[in-house]
């Protein structure tokens, strides 16, 4: 009886952790369509000069290089009992979970709002709180309730008692964004209110078969709403992905920072150790101007001011940039470099942009571009990021 008592509980541990696929949804990022209007330039510049009129302010934000603005990769997601569902930013560039909440007028129309009095998991601890992004912020209190990764038709990843934020009032730069609100998958220590992230929480309750996810995004070209790839929790996704190359520790498990020591494209290169940070919230990739403008150069790519962007023909290929990171060469392909927002004239997009961090963070955002080209393994863990090549017929 007593082994047979054994066996069971052992038998219930293995059942209890489990690798959930996150199916991603792809919408057109805030960026590419302000760009097709010739609006990005004149919004980026009101940008820098909020900033320039007290860096310091901004340096000290706990978001500080996240730009939601860029997102193009949402998530389906439930909360509650019975279940909510709500569409998120899935970004590894931030740490807080929050949604509407049904006092949230004006900016949150035709989002979907969370009713606490429906839910009978619902706890509030009636802690109100603030989050202040590069562009555009929000605030309300926190609650804690059952968090489900996925929809409610997908296989989920609950997770039971979760805190996280119920927006009362969000600015008018979220008003057009396809998301209801954003789930933060960096770690605790980059969260506001020290909150910890619904993974980490998940992590903590012992939920997943391994304590890291796998991120795969999908090339999209001009398409919109429409799949864009998956996040796996508890696994490394070998489906999508080809074998880990290699892993590179965290140089602060805040945002997934590490180190890079080069970056080269045609006849141009760099090579000094710069902070990185990968981002799924970052439609580019983000570095230091001198930088890109010694790259674009090389490129034969040249800067618009009207779009705020270094623009080339779309039929460019001069060859892969190649960026290191530890003993490894990452090559990211023209596919993934030279994007088609829809000018509509043969004209594309050069995936950068300058930003200047003013020495606090990190010096680099690797975005979408990098992400497409080589599935990111997220070892939280090991606090170690891996890089494994994506297995799509177009990278």
């Amino acid at each position: 009886m007593k082994r047979s008592f054994i066996a069971l509980v052992a038998l219930l541990g293995l059942c209890s952790a489990a690798v959930v696929q996150h199916k991603l949804v792809y919408r057109e990022s805030r960026k590419a369509e302000m760009m097709r209007r010739g609006e990005w330039g004149a919004y980026i510049q009101h940008k820098a000069a909020l900033r320039d009129a007290n860096p310091a302010v901004y340096a000290s934000l706990p978001q500080n290089v996240n730009d939601y603005g860029d997102i193009e990769y949402l998530g389906n997601i439930t909360i509650g009992t019975p279940p909510q569902p709500f569409l998120v930013v899935l970004d590894t560039g931030s740490s807080n979970l929050w949604v509407p909440g049904t006092t949230c007028g004006g900016t949150c129309k035709g989002k979907k709002k969370f009713d606490f009095t429906k839910s009978t998991t619902f706890v509030s601890n009636n802690q109100s709180w603030v989050i202040q992004y590069e562009s555009g912020s929000a605030k309300g209190f926190l609650g804690q309730d059952t968090v489900a990764f996925g929809a409610a038709t997908e296989q989920q990843l609950p997770v039971p008692k979760t805190t996280f934020g119920i927006a009362t009032q969000i600015s008018a730069d979220f008003k057009n964004d396809a998301a209801d609100g954003i789930l933060g998958l960096a770690f605790t220590s980059l969260a506001v209110d020290h909150v910890v992230p619904p993974l980490i929480n998940a992590i903590n309750q012992g939920l997943l078969d391994q304590p890291l996810f796998t991120v795969w995004l999908e090339h999209m070209g001009t398409a919109t709403n429409v799949g864009g790839g998956i996040f796996t929790y508890g696994a490394i996704d070998t489906t999508n992905c080809g074998p880990v190359i290699a892993y590179q520790p965290l140089s602060s498990a805040t945002y997934y920072q590490f180190v890079a020591s080069g970056f080269k494209l045609g006849s141009y290169s760099v090579t000094k150790n710069y902070q990185v940070i990968s981002d799924t919230g970052t439609s580019f990739i983000g570095g230091p101007q001198s930088v890109l403008d010694g790259i674009a150069k090389s490129l034969g790519a040249t800067y618009n001011a009207n779009y705020g962007s270094y623009l080339l023909p779309c039929g460019t290929n001069k060859g892969t940039l190649d960026i290191t990171i530890g003993a490894n060469v990452y090559s990211i392909e023209p596919v993934n470099y030279v994007i088609d927002v829809g000018m509509g004239d043969g004209t594309c997009v050069f995936a950068v942009f300058p930003f200047n961090n003013f020495g606090f963070g990190p010096s680099w955002i690797l975005g979408d571009p990098f992400v497409r080209q080589y599935c990111n393994i997220h070892d939280i863990g090991q606090q170690r990021m891996g890089f494994a090549k994506s297995l799509q017929s177009s990278s």
